[in-house]
């Protein structure tokens, strides 16, 4: 029997809100100091970079599988079992540097530990964010699912925006840089606690239509607000059987696909560009401003930097785009050009001002870039292609995060101006591939 809408209380909003907030908070958090953790231990700036790779791979090829096992198991054990995720990273991550750091283990034994328990949030963690965001869709009516779900997508990108704030103040005396695994994962405890204490049991009887994220990190992150009105054309939750497939008989949809083609090579290109970018970050900061012997110290500029960027990427996203109603070729185009420029005061950049004035251009460019090729996928095919976008979308994000950041640092490591030129060069060829390839915005 059909319910009419539902309003969620908003105990329940902030406790889905904190979810959000907190994995992506701690992840930004940790892409903070763990340039700092690599120097102190002495290893390879690559092999720090690459410590992530596994993870976001296990994220790229989990998220879709808990989303669909959201409809079966219901939203709240989802949400659950990525909240654990969470926490058996961080504190995992957390007692294995520490032990790293005091000499326990080697350097390469401690960046393969890390590697191997960082993998537990990609496996797991990916199960959270389109639960929340299903458990929220399928329990309001249309007057109040926008607002909610734009709630969710925002705390999923303040997130991003406080963890490079709060790491530095999280470095505290008997903990040294391992601070924010084990304060984050203490949040997490009592993010759980309350998930499992005050969060009613849900009965999974709708479609969830939960977007699946890329992992949160910095301005990298995508948080992008399901349409409301796929799905709901009466405003009501789905009446779907959760097993029942939406478009069984429709073809599968392919990344050779004319229609997508040339949005995911955009997509692809720029992804590359920015992570290497992301990737590089860290580590140059070290260098610039003389903290390879004081690694220490370097996570205060790492996380204002970092922040910076957040904060650009979220002004291009909430503010940019819907105020200037920018279309997919449009948002593309301008945003990798700014891309582009910002890259430079980057590569060139003595101190500690230039490099985040430009890591904040270039993030602007590139939360403007993510957007606009995303939805230009969407619209290049037909409403019952829709899922099928949204997944290869999906896998186009997550691939530039599996090799590119550890490429980028590799390259950096063996020649800055090699490194700068790749990710410029990367950045212009999106640019004109707008120009010859996308077709233009309809007005």
């Amino acid at each position: 029997m059909n319910e009419g809408p539902i309003r969620l209380p908003k105990e329940r909003m902030a406790l889905l809100f904190a979810v959000m907030l907190v994995t992506a908070a701690g992840n930004t958090a940790m892409q903070s100091v763990m340039p700092s953790i690599g120097t102190r231990l002495g290893i390879a700036d690559v092999w720090v970079s690459l410590a992530y790779s596994w993870s976001a791979l296990l994220w790229m090829l989990m998220a879709p599988f808990w989303a669909r096992r959201s409809d079966r198991r219901g939203r709240k054990a989802m949400m659950a079992l990525g909240v654990i995720g969470f926490i058996l990273s961080f504190t995992l991550c957390g007692i294995i540097l520490h032990f790293g750091l005091n000499g326990w283990f080697s350097a390469v034994m401690t960046m393969s530990l890390f590697a191997l328990a960082r993998s537990f949030y990609g496996l797991l963690g990916s199960a959270a964010p389109p639960a929340v965001q299903a458990y929220v869709a399928s329990r309001t009516g249309r007057a109040d699912r926008t607002k909610a779900l734009s709630l969710v997508a925002s705390s999923f990108g303040l997130g991003t925006v406080l963890g490079p704030a709060l790491a530095p103040l999280m470095i505290l005396p008997g903990m040294g840089l391992v601070g924010p695994f084990v304060i984050f994962a203490a949040m997490g405890v009592i993010v759980l606690v309350l998930l499992r204490t005050r969060l009613p049991n849900d009965d999974p009887r709708f479609a969830a239509r939960g977007e699946v994220m890329a992992a949160p990190f910095s301005a990298s992150s995508n948080p992008r607000m399901p349409d409301d009105d796929e799905g709901h054309p009466d405003g009501s939750p789905d009446e779907l059987p959760a097993a029942e497939p939406l478009h069984a008989g429709a073809d599968r949809l392919r990344w050779s696909d004319r229609r997508l083609r040339p949005w995911l090579l955009a997509g692809l290109i720029g992804g590359h560009s920015q992570t290497m970018v992301l990737g590089v970050i860290g580590f140059l900061l070290l260098d610039r401003l003389g903290l390879r012997g004081d690694p220490d110290a370097a996570a205060g500029p790492v996380g204002l930097v970092l922040m910076a960027g957040a904060a650009a990427t979220l002004l291009a996203q909430w503010g940019l785009i819907p105020m200037l109603s920018m279309g997919p070729r449009t948002s593309t185009l301008w945003g990798m050009g700014l891309a582009a420029f910002g890259i430079l005061p980057i590569a060139v950049g003595q101190d500690l001002h230039t490099i985040a004035v430009g890591f904040a251009i270039a993030s602007l460019g590139f939360g403007m870039f993510r957007p606009g090729f995303t939805s230009g996928a969407s619209l290049a095919v037909s409403p019952g292609e829709q899922g099928q976008a949204a997944g290869v979308v999906t896998s186009v994000n997550g691939a530039a995060y599996i090799v590119a950041p550890a490429i980028g640092v590799l390259l950096y490591n063996h020649s800055p101006w090699v490194a700068w030129g790749v990710m410029e060069a990367l950045a212009i060829s999106v640019v004109i591939l707008c120009v010859f390839t996308l077709r233009k915005d309809q007005v």
